[in-house]
């Protein structure tokens, strides 16, 4: 007999959610992670009474009122809207883009005139590559082009876009800009979902409501006793990289990484807002993140005289840095269906989340995806 029913390897949503599923219906858990503190990326550290989104700024938002009920059952969730801003060269710009954008761009106040001169720009475009002979977007430069234009590329993607991916846009492929939203509506909010928020009081208070009851070990990895901690558990639950966890057998995937410069501020309020991008390729860092933001609304941030920033660079990744964002290319879609493959003949073993998937995943569907893992793993409908 196994001391445990699942032995859960990563704290994050995927392992949280599975494991406290899990144990609701009986079944005894351990929880272990590498980290020495619980709940992977959206873990929290309360810096000058500001609780800081230690791995980048987690905004949760669905539309599947189950899974709002579900994370709200722990934690109440409060009413901040995603409104970034985006700052090139100086200039200050609404996204998604949308009517205040075009206002902001062009000087134009109707849907109509934002349009056609969407559409000029854009019939510029295909003109040009008619020109050459070229039927179809080749990269993400002629991809974005073709959707909105010469001015909002170069001004609000290009710049972002090279320092987030390491690469020029002309050698991204297209399929990585499939589409980008375009409102014709003085509507800042970027999310088209139903219900989003942030867990008043952090998302540690989200991840300790998940874990209750249930043992957890920190500063644990998997990886150096493999052996051992598949000996407690009828199954393990795995959410790391699934490359590591075969060790590397067909090479390694591919990975962006960010690194996160941190200052504390004597001052109340230092850009206005949660989000800001910097799409100049002249500025290093990609966007920058004032935490209060995300918890504190309008008189509420002038109640403390500090505040709190976060700088992101975004990094090529190596082997003893965080992997952040899958860099899903035919070369690394070929290798991770190699490891894909193995995965599936593992009858003990259960991979799950974003690392052990090679996707990215927002947060409401990594929780989405441990229910129907659960409920797979036990018969169940989800």
């Amino acid at each position: 007999m196994k001391e445990y029913d699942y032995l859960i390897v990563g704290s994050g949503l995927f392992g949280s959610v599975f494991a406290h599923l899990a144990a609701r219906s009986g079944k005894k858990c351990l929880v272990i992670d590498r980290r020495h503190h619980l709940g992977g990326n959206v873990y929290c550290e309360n810096i000058e009474g500001i609780n800081v989104h230690k791995y980048g700024a987690h905004i949760f938002h669905t539309s599947d009122r189950r899974i709002w009920d579900f994370v709200n059952s722990f934690v109440e969730f409060n009413r901040y809207t995603n409104s970034p801003v985006a700052n090139c060269n100086g200039r200050l710009y609404n996204l998604p883009f949308n009517m205040n954008t075009f206002y902001q761009m062009w000087g134009v106040t109707t849907p109509q005139e934002a349009m056609s001169k969407i559409e000029f720009q854009r019939q510029e475009v295909k003109d040009s590559m008619a020109s050459l002979g070229i039927s179809g977007p080749r990269n993400l430069e002629e991809q974005a082009l073709l959707l909105v234009g010469r001015d909002i590329y170069e001004t609000l993607i290009q710049g972002y876009t090279e320092k987030q991916w390491g690469r020029r846009c002309v050698e991204l492929p297209a399929f990585i800009i499939r589409r980008l939203p375009v409102r014709l509506t003085f509507d800042n909010n970027y999310f088209n979902d139903r219900y989003q928020g942030i867990p008043i009081g952090g998302y540690n208070r989200l991840i300790e409501g998940l874990l209750q009851g249930i043992e957890t070990r920190t500063g644990t990895d998997f990886l150096n006793d493999r052996e051992y901690w598949i000996g407690l558990a009828r199954k393990v639950v795995y959410t790391g990289q699934i490359d590591e966890f075969y060790g590397y057998r067909f090479g390694k995937l591919e990975y962006r990484t960010v690194r996160f410069e941190d200052e504390v501020l004597d001052m109340p309020n230092y850009q206005g807002n949660a989000v800001v991008n910097y799409t100049s390729v002249e500025v290093p860092y990609t966007r920058i993140i004032e935490h209060k933001h995300f918890e504190k609304f309008g008189a509420d941030v002038y109640t403390d005289d500090r505040t709190v920033i976060s700088r992101e660079y975004s990094l090529e990744w190596t082997e003893g840095m965080e992997p952040y964002y899958p860099v899903n290319d035919g070369r690394n879609d070929a290798l991770f269906a190699k490891y894909r493959e193995m995965a599936d003949t593992e009858s003990d073993v259960i991979f799950g989340g974003r690392l052990a998937e090679y996707r990215y995943y927002d947060m409401a569907p990594v929780i989405d995806a441990a229910f129907k893992s659960f409920a797979q793993d036990n018969g169940r409908e989800s």
